[in-house]
């Protein structure tokens, strides 16, 4: 069996979230995306969500991302970079683009309030 080749443990997360506008960096905008979107995991890398919405790769979207309390929010930029579909649903995953290395701390702080509570 093949090892885990993620450079970050990823973290379960029952999260929702709203795109209200995809972007590219030659100014190209998709807008109106009316999908329910369930963030499904998250690591210090990125995040994974589910949709039905049918999202295209290398697109951009600004998110808020609240982890445990709201002292634990990122304001960041995140980029599609993969896509599975899976019967009605689409699994993306995004990467965080230009996140600090320093706010690490939040996904640490998050791991450790999960690991407290199991």
């Amino acid at each position: 069996m093949e090892g885990e080749k993620r450079r970050h443990k990823r973290l379960p997360v029952d999260l929702t979230l709203n795109i209200s506008k995809l972007f590219k960096q030659d100014n190209e905008f998709i807008t109106d995306i009316n999908a329910p979107i369930r963030v499904v995991n998250i690591s210090k890398y990125g995040i994974g969500f589910e949709t039905t919405a049918g999202l295209p790769i290398g697109y951009y979207f600004n998110a808020k991302i609240s982890l445990g309390d709201s002292e634990n929010s990122l304001y960041t930029v995140l980029q599609i970079i993969r896509k599975e579909n899976k019967g009605d649903m689409q699994y993306y995953g995004c990467e965080f683009i230009g996140l600090a290395p320093v706010l690490n701390f939040i996904f640490d702080d998050f791991e450790n309030n999960l690991e407290k509570a199991d």
